[in-house]
Formats: structure tokens, C-alpha cells, sequence
């Protein structure tokens, strides 16, 4: 398997840190509004890889964080006049809906930034006393010309970057022995949330955040480090300087970056009133749609997302699905006796190419091409011509490499009259006190994309 790695802008072959391990951290969103379909590509081509790493036999160990302190976030609870706390949690909560509609499978661990500040105050402290970072009026900066190799991931210069182009450098003041050095933690402004540190009262600056949750979590040394690539800098840069500065030995060995989204070929940005949300998208489309659109360009190229564009993700994910239906409904059907070889040699064929895709840096697109060209095999199939045993695992095979990207077979269509069936059902049990039944019961609703919830009105239900 080999992994084009942005620190060495080489594929290099996978080798994980522990045999049959991986270590694996993605930067998450900040958690001050609904995500977008920005915030949503890296979610779900990170979740890809961690799946495929899963059927390849690792046992992946994913971190992905909620940036729940930050000046948006602020910004949000003043003008709610509420707790930041409020802001976050409530957009945590989104986000955690929208993951799921995607098909995001959760992380190992979500750690939250406002639950790990002793760590960040530890690896403050940590590097002022290796003189890798300096405190001012109680402000903490870290010290970049400390370390040697600044720039490595991003390819700039610091010099260069200090003489010429102003409009990159980390917002400095005068107090700073280099307009470069960044911050680590700030003192607290009135209004503000604030924790006790050794520098008076607080709060930790961004970058400081993904280098300690993915220490505790992770250890101090990582396999894969994702993200978008508007983090490589400043963001991954400085969690690279203060983490290496810190532990004396590599962060992480692999650095994966996935390009930015357009739309209509324009760059995405509020001020072009071009700004699209997860939850705007889910009103018009399954969010599985999304995902399969997301998924069937490479990681590595820019995205362009047009409504022609939805339209033809829609079709095509409806073809696999046709096909899925049909192979379930026809199983069974052929003829007696176990799979020939060359419906096995077919099968392992498909798998083996779809293999070879992922293995070449993840390329999604073409294992989608192996798909497509799986269903196209299964439509010219007859089950009066083919093994019962041969269908059923060219279905189970097309199932396992399907659900690597996410493509789920469908669930069956329930009756309006079947859904109010199960529903008196379920209030029935929960009348005779058979909680277990009742829990049964919605728990299969749910499985079929059925959502319920008790009101004072009586029981309302939708469609997922």
C-alpha cells in the first residue's frame, strides 16, 4: 500500500509504527455553526481510509477532535448572550447528525479541546523549559527559529516568509521576539471563557489543541496525520515544530492532505454568497449522494460541486443500488452446487483490482470504476445460469467493497399502514412494561430509516 505523503511530496510505502497498528489523526471542524460540504470531504474520505485500513486486517485507532474554544465560537455565545459551552455543544450534536446521515462511522475517540487544557498547560510548560517558547504580559509564544527544521511540511522559507509575504505570517504584535513565533496560550478578555495556568487566566491557542489530544490519544509518535490542506500552514506546521520540539522525535510519519471543494468552480466562500451546508444539501438529496460524489474524484484534486454534478453521483449510486436489490432479491435462486472457479476467478478478480486502487494512495475513483463495473458483470448474470453459492458471494463481495466507500445495499421501503403497525405495537409493549420489545421495535424502524419521537401529541415519525 503507498500513501503520497505531503512531508516528503513522495508515494511511500505504508510501513505502520506497531505491526497491525495504526495511529491515525484528522483535524475536525470547529464547532460554531452547521458544517459545510468543506468541512464534509475530509470527514468522509478520512472515514474511507479508515475503513479500508480496517478491511485490510489493522486495528486503526482514529482520532478526530471538536475545536470547541475558539473566537467564532465566542463571537456566536455573545451574540446569544450564552454560555460558549451552549454554542459548541449544540453544534457538536449537529455535526454528529450530519456525520451520521454521510455514513461517517464515529471515531475511536472525539476528544473535545476544552476537556484536555492540563495537557495543553503541561506541554506550555513543557516547552518554555526547553526554551522552545517564551511568556510575555501572559501571553505564551513559541519560539519557531527554536526549530530548525520550520517548514518542512509546508516548503516555505522563513525567511522569505518574514521579508515578503506579510499576508502569511501568524497575526504578531510587537511584543514577540519574531513576527513569526506563534501563540500558545492567551490571556483571557472580558467575556471570554478562561482556565487557571501558570500565565494568569486563559485560554489555549489553536495549534497547541490537535498536538495534545493526538499525544494523549495517540502517543507521542503517529502513523497518519490528515486533514484539508488549507491546515499544511500554519496549522500542521506549528503542530509539527511544538510537538517534535517537545518529544525530540517525529510526529507523524505519513501526512495525507485532500484538496479544496469548489463550487461551480469558484472557491467556496461566504462573501460570494456561495456558502453551502451539509443540511442545506440533505433537502435535496440523500446525504448519501454526497458522499458518493465526494468519494468519486481522488482525495488529491480539487472538487468541483455543481446540481449536474449531484445529479449524475444520484444516478449512478441508484444503478449500484438496483443492482444490490436485485442480488438479494434473486439469492437462492440459481443452481445447486458450490461456485465454479471461474465465477470465483471473477469475483477475486473484481476485489483484486478494487484492492489494487486503494492500495495507490486510496484513489477512490477508480475503485468506484470497479464497482460499476461489478454491477455491469451482475446484470448480464441469469440466476438459472450461475451457482446459487456463486451469486450469493459475488453479492457478499460486492457488499464488503462497497461498504468500504460507504455504499450501503438498501434498506427496505416500509408501508406508511406497516410503520402505524409497529408503532401500536411498540405502545402496547410499553404499556405491559416489555421496554425490551419497545426498544426492539424502534431500534428496526430505525435500521429501515424510520425516525421516531415521543411528544406529548403521541408518537411522530418520519423518514430518514
Amino acid at each position: 500500500m503507498k500513501i503520497y505523503n505531503t512531508l516528503t511530496r513522495t508515494k511511500e510505502e505504508f510501513v505502520p509504527i506497531e505491526p497491525g497498528k495504526v495511529r491515525m489523526y484528522v483535524c475536525g471542524p470547529t464547532v460554531y455553526n452547521l458544517i459545510h460540504i468543506g468541512n464534509a470531504r475530509p470527514m468522509i474520505f478520512f472515514d474511507s481510509v479508515r475503513r479500508y485500513l480496517e478491511y485490510k486486517g489493522y486495528e486503526v485507532n482514529y482520532v478526530s477532535n471538536f475545536t470547541d474554544v475558539d473566537d467564532k465560537i465566542i463571537k456566536a455565545a455573545l451574540a446569544e448572550g450564552v454560555d460558549s459551552s451552549v454554542i459548541s455543544e449544540r453544534y457538536i450534536e449537529e455535526c454528529k447528525k450530519d456525520m451520521a446521515g454521510m455514513d461517517v462511522k464515529p471515531a475511536t475517540t472525539h476528544p473535545k479541546a476544552t476537556e484536555e487544557i492540563d495537557g495543553m498547560i503541561d506541554m506550555i510548560s513543557d516547552l518554555i523549559e526547553k526554551d522552545h517558547a517564551y511568556e510575555v504580559n501572559g501571553t505564551v509564544y513559541f519560539r519557531v527559529r527554536s526549530f530548525k527544521e520550520y517548514g518542512k511540511l509546508s516548503g516555505k522559507n522563513l525567511d522569505d516568509l518574514e521579508s515578503g509575504n506579510r499576508t502569511l505570517l501568524v497575526t504578531g504584535e510587537d511584543e514577540k521576539e519574531d513576527p513569526m513565533d506563534f501563540v500558545l496560550w492567551k490571556p483571557k478578555k472580558e467575556g471570554e471563557p478562561y482556565w487557571e495556568s501558570p500565565w494568569g487566566q486563559g485560554r489555549p491557542g489553536w495549534h497547541i489543541e490537535c498536538s495534545v489530544m493526538s499525544k494523549k490519544y495517540l502517543g507521542e509518535e503517529i502513523d497518519i496525520h490528515g486533514g484539508g490542506e488549507d491546515l499544511i500552514f500554519p496549522h500542521h506546521e506549528n503542530e509539527i515544530a511544538q510537538s517534535e520540539a517537545c518529544s525530540g522525535h517525529v510526529f507523524a510519519h505519513y501526512w495525507m492532505h485532500n484538496a479544496f471543494l469548489n463550487i461551480n468552480n469558484v472557491k467556496m466562500s461566504k462573501s460570494l454568497g456561495n456558502f453551502l451546508l451539509v443540511r442545506d444539501i440533505s433537502k435535496q438529496y440523500d446525504l448519501s449522494v454526497l458522499r458518493f460524489f465526494m468519494l468519486s474524484a481522488h482525495y488529491r484534486s480539487p472538487l468541483n460541486f455543481s446540481p449536474e454534478l449531484m445529479e449524475a453521483a444520484k444516478n449512478g449510486l441508484d444503478r449500484i443500488h438496483t443492482a444490490m436489490k436485485r442480488m438479494k432479491d434473486e439469492l437462492g435462486k440459481g443452481l445447486a452446487g458450490a461456485e465454479t472457479a471461474d465465477e470465483k476467478a471473477a469475483r477475486e478478480a473484481f476485489a483484486a483490482r478494487f484492492e489494487a486502487a486503494m492500495d495507490d494512495d486510496f484513489n477512490t475513483a477508480d475503485a468506484i470504476s470497479v464497482i460499476f463495473e461489478m454491477v455491469k458483470h451482475a446484470n448480464t448474470l441469469k440466476p438459472e445460469e450461475t451457482t446459487a453459492e456463486g451469486w450469493e458471494a459475488l453479492r457478499n463481495t460486492l457488499l464488503r467493497l462497497a461498504d468500504i466507500l460507504g455504499i450501503e445495499e438498501p434498506k427496505e421501503e416500509l408501508l406508511d399502514a406497516d410503520i402505524e403497525a409497529l408503532i401500536e405495537e411498540r405502545q402496547a409493549a410499553r404499556k405491559a412494561k416489555n421496554y425490551a420489545r419497545a426498544d426492539e421495535i424502534r431500534k428496526e424502524l430505525a435500521d429501515k430509516g424510520i425516525l421516531l419521537e415521543d411528544t406529548k401529541e403521541g408518537v411522530k415519525w418520519k423518514r430518514k
